[in-house]
C-alpha cells in the first residue's frame, strides 16, 4: 500500500475511473468522519428500535428467507446473526482471484459507509482493516443466484470476521482465527442485523464487473490498434472512417472508433496510396458501426454500474431519520444482470470480427501471399491460428447466452425469482480471457501482412507497435511452432499499455 495516498470511505460517490487509480495506485483506505458520523446514528437507531420494539423486524429478530416468520429471543441476537454468516458460506468451485476480493471489500465498506445498514463503526473499519493489510479471504466464483444479493460469496468473504474460514495473506493460507490473532484483533461480535447486512447486497456481482470493465476497456483499445494493422495489412480503404460519414449516424461509440482509426493510420504510406479495389469486406468497412456499438454497450455498463455501486443493497433498510426499518428487495441483481449480459454480447462481437479480419489476410488476396508465408504448401504459415481464433469466438458465443434469461426457486418459495448475475458477471472473464487469445493472433496476423508491404511504411504510431512488438516475436520466414508465438504476443499485450488520444 501507498501510505502517501490515501482515500476515505463514504467522502465521496465511487466511479469507475476512481477506483482504476486506487486499485492503480495502490491507495490505503480510511473511513471518514462524515461515515462514522452515519454509521453511529443509524447503528443507534436500531439499538433503540430493537429494544423498544414489540413487533417482528425481518433479518433482525426473526429468521431469513422461508423462515422469516420464526422468532429470535434478544439474548440471541448475535448468535442468529453467526450462525447466518456460518451457514451461508457456501460460494464452490474456483477461488476468485486477489483483485476482485480487494474489489468487494471496497464496495462492501462504500456501501456500508452510507448509513442504512445498521452496522456498527468496528466492522467497517475491521473490512478496510483487511483491505489495508492486503489480507484476501478465500471466495469461490460459483454459488451465488444474485437474489439475495450474493449470498454464498459474501458470507465466504466476512466468515474471517469472526474467526471462522480462511484468508490469504502475504501467498500462505491461514485460518480466520489465525489472522486475527497475528494481528492483535479480537473476532467481531456483530450486533442484530450485522450479519444480513454483510451478505446482502451485490458486491461480488459489482467487483466482477468492475474488473471486467477494466479488462474491458483494455481489449477495446486492443481491438481498435490491431483492426487498423489490419486494415493496412490488407490495403484498406480509409473512407468508411471519415468523419462525414459517422456524422450522418451520429451514435458516439461510432463517431469516437472513425476519430481513433484516422489518428492511429495518419501518415501511413499504405493507406494514403492509390487502391484497386471499390469496397473492402464487412470486417474492416463496418469498423467503426461494430466497434462503436461496443463502445457505446461499455458506456451504458458503466452507468448502471456507477448507480449500483453506489447504493445501499442490503435488507432490510434501516432509516433513522424516518425511524423506518423496511423489507425491500434492493438486494436483487436484475439491473446489474441484464447489462453484464449485454457486455458480454457486445464484447464477443469484437471477437468475431477480429476472427473474419484475420480469415482475409490469409486468403492470399491483395497481393499477400496465402496463409502469409513466403513458401506457402511447404509451410502452413497462419493456417491454423484462424482454426484457433475460431474455435474461440465459437464459445464465446456459448458464453454470451444470456444468464439472467434463467431462473431457479429458492428458499422453500420464498425468493421466487432471482437474477442470475453473479453468472452474468463472472463469466465476462471468460469472455475477456479468450478475446486476449483472439486479439493477439490478430496481432501476430496484421503484423505479417504489414511486413509484407514493405518498403511502405505505416503511420508513426503503428511502426513504434511494430518495432517494439518485432523485438518479441520476428517475422515468420518458415513454419515455426506457433503456440510460443501466440504466448509470447500475449505476454506482449499484457505488459503494452496502448494509449490512442
Amino acid at each position: 500500500m501507498n501510505p502517501d495516498k490515501n482515500y476515505e470511505i463514504g467522502s465521496s460517490l465511487l466511479t469507475y475511473d476512481l477506483i482504476e487509480k486506487i486499485l492503480k495506485d495502490d491507495y490505503t483506505l480510511s473511513l471518514s468522519d462524515e461515515a462514522k458520523s452515519r454509521i453511529s446514528k443509524c447503528r443507534d437507531f436500531l439499538d433503540k428500535k430493537t429494544d423498544e420494539n414489540t413487533e417482528p423486524i425481518y433479518g433482525i429478530t426473526t429468521g431469513f428467507g422461508s423462515l422469516c416468520n420464526k422468532h429470535i429471543s434478544r439474548e440471541e441476537l448475535t448468535e442468529l446473526q453467526e450462525n447466518l454468516v456460518k451457514s451461508h458460506s457456501c460460494s464452490v468451485g474456483t477461488p476468485v482471484a486477489p483483485i476482485v476480493v480487494k474489489l468487494m471489500l471496497l464496495l462492501k465498506a462504500h456501501a456500508l459507509s452510507m448509513g442504512f445498514s445498521g452496522v456498527q463503526i468496528i466492522t467497517v473499519q475491521r473490512i478496510i482493516d483487511f483491505y489495508n493489510n492486503g489480507i484476501y479471504p478465500i471466495v469461490y466464483d460459483r454459488g451465488s443466484l444474485g437474489a439475495s444479493g450474493d449470498l454464498a460469496p459474501l458470507a465466504n468473504l466476512f466468515l474471517p470476521l469472526i474467526g471462522e474460514g480462511k484468508v490469504i495473506f502475504e501467498n500462505k493460507v491461514l485460518s480466520g482465527s489465525e489472522i486475527l490473532e497475528m494481528f492483535g484483533w479480537e473476532p467481531i461480535k456483530l450486533k442484530s442485523k450485522e450479519g444480513l447486512a454483510l451478505l446482502n447486497g451485490t458486491q461480488f456481482m459489482s467487483a466482477n464487473g468492475i474488473k471486467a470493465l477494466i479488462d474491458g476497456w483494455h481489449i477495446v483499445n486492443c481491438f481498435d490498434l490491431f483492426g487498423a494493422m489490419s486494415l493496412e495489412a490488407y490495403d484498406g480503404r480509409i473512407e468508411p472512417f471519415l468523419d462525414c460519414l459517422q456524422q450522418v449516424r451520429p451514435h458516439p461509440g461510432q463517431i469516437e472508433t472513425g476519430k481513433i482509426f484516422r489518428k492511429i493510420l495518419e501518415g501511413s504510406e499504405i493507406i494514403e496510396r492509390e487502391k484497386t479495389q471499390v469496397q473492402d469486406p464487412y470486417s474492416f468497412r463496418c469498423i467503426p458501426q461494430v466497434h462503436g456499438a461496443v463502445k457505446d454497450a461499455m458506456h451504458h455498463v458503466t452507468e448502471v454500474l456507477h448507480i449500483e455501486i453506489n447504493s445501499v443493497t442490503d435488507n432490510p433498510t434501516v432509516f433513522p431519520e424516518e425511524e423506518l426499518v423496511v423489507s425491500g428487495g434492493n438486494f436483487h441483481g436484475e439491473p446489474i444482470a441484464l447489462v453484464f449480459d449485454y457486455m458480454g454480447v457486445a464484447l464477443h462481437e469484437l471477437g468475431n470480427i477480429s476472427e473474419r479480419r484475420v480469415a482475409q489476410l490469409i486468403l492470399g488476396k491483395r497481393g499477400l501471399p496465402e496463409f502469409l508465408v513466403a513458401k506457402p504448401g511447404l509451410n502452413s504459415g497462419f493456417m491454423i491460428p484462424q482454426y484457433a481464433a475460431a474455435s474461440l469466438v465459437s464459445q464465446n458465443k456459448m458464453y454470451a447466452w444470456p444468464a439472467s434469461c434463467d431462473s431457479i426457486v429458492s428458499s422453500n418459495g420464498q425468493e421466487d425469482i432471482v437474477s442470475m448475475g453473479a453468472n452474468a458477471a463472472t463469466k465476462l472473464h471468460k469472455i475477456i480471457d479468450n478475446l486476449k487469445i483472439i486479439a493477439a493472433i490478430e496481432l501476430m496476423n496484421a503484423a505479417q501482412g504489414i511486413d509484407f508491404r514493405r518498403p511502405l511504411k505505416s503511420s508513426d504510431l503503428i511502426e513504434t507497435v511494430m518495432e517494439t512488438y518485432r523485438k518479441e516475436v520476428p517475422f515468420v520466414e518458415e513454419d515455426v511452432v506457433m503456440e510460443d508465438y501466440i504466448k509470447k504476443t500475449m505476454d506482449f499485450l499484457e505488459k503494452f499499455d496502448i494509449v490512442i488520444e
